[in-house]
């Protein structure tokens, strides 16, 4: 499927039952809600999605069961995040066979690469799959930053093509624009940021609290690539205390509480994670619940024109 890095693309979280298994049943449950509020594509395998956890064979039966359920709607995007070269080539190239469209790629895990080493590593890998790649340019959180002439080189190929911006730095949108113009499309990665970013000429959104809040996101892009600012800034100052949420060690623990409030979810995550305990869980539900005793009333976004 070919597609545009553009949009609001919700990174999933990943279903488990009481006894620990796949809960598909409600992974379909909140991807038809993704897709009913109109996201882009769905992100599949990152952080929220507790990949790290996960056994190739689930991995392979989330992708199946989102290329079902989407049934060509939207995209499914796969994240790659992997030890080695050989590991991440493999990974790619059974998301491409279980049938997702694209890849989200973070640099080496675990290893901090040189600049050379990350740059042969993303193009080893794009060399070996037709998938369109998003780099994921997280420095901050996993101490490896693509930089602007890293990415002169990774644009040789034909297939890198997007970049979650992840940097926490506003002005790398501009620079990265500036440098580049239409040849890297921006997606911001931050929730507490997106609006800014979006606003800067991010393309699209790669989100958290959209997991449990997937109509307001939608409508704060729209509206903000409308350019009906005031209306998505009012949305935006509502939910800012629940994006705040997304950037915490506990987020996933946090967006599945979240997502069990907007009753699209459920609380089980896999060990050793843990639903949160004591002061901290009654902290984050009164945010929760003071959101939704605030939830706005959306204007009817869906129709806008957006532009890129």
């Amino acid at each position: 499927m070919k597609f545009e890095w553009k949009g609001v693309m919700p990174a999933v979280t990943t279903k488990f039952t009481e006894d620990d298994k796949l809960d598909l049943k409600l992974f379909e449950h909140n991807l038809q809600a993704q897709i009913d509020a109109g996201v882009s594509a769905l992100i599949l395998g990152g952080t929220l999605g507790e990949a790290s956890t996960l056994k190739k064979v689930e991995k392979n039966k989330l992708t199946d069961t989102a290329v079902e359920v989407v049934d060509g709607q939207v995209p499914i995007i796969v994240n790659i995040a992997e030890q080695t070269t050989r590991g991440a080539i493999k990974a790619a190239a059974r998301a491409e066979r279980h049938g997702a469209s694209g890849l989200m790629m973070l640099p080496p895990m675990r290893y901090k690469a040189t600049d050379y080493e990350t740059v042969a590593y993303f193009k080893e890998v794009a060399l070996n799959t037709d998938l369109p790649i998003m780099v994921y340019n997280n420095p901050v959180d996993y101490g490896i930053e693509v930089t602007l002439d890293m990415f002169e080189e990774l644009l040789e190929l034909d297939n890198i093509n997007a970049v979650k911006e992840s940097t926490r730095d506003l002005t790398n949108i501009t620079r990265l624009r500036n440098r580049f113009g239409d040849r890297l499309s921006i997606l911001c990665g931050v929730d507490t940021l997106a609006l800014e970013s979006l606003l800067m000429g991010a393309d699209g959104w790669v989100a958290g609290l959209v997991c449990a809040f997937p109509r307001e996101t939608v409508a704060i892009y729209e509206l903000s690539k409308a350019g009906r600012i005031e209306e998505a800034r009012s949305i935006y100052q509502w939910f800012m205390p629940l994006l705040e949420l997304d950037i915490n060690p506990q987020l996933v623990q946090n967006i599945k509480m979240a997502e069990v409030a907007t009753g699209i979810g459920s609380e089980q995550v896999r060990k050793p994670r843990l639903p949160l305990q004591g002061e901290e869980r009654k902290r984050v539900l009164q945010i929760i619940e003071e959101g939704l005793a605030n939830r706005p009333e959306l204007p009817e976004y869906k129709d806008l024109k957006s532009e890129a």
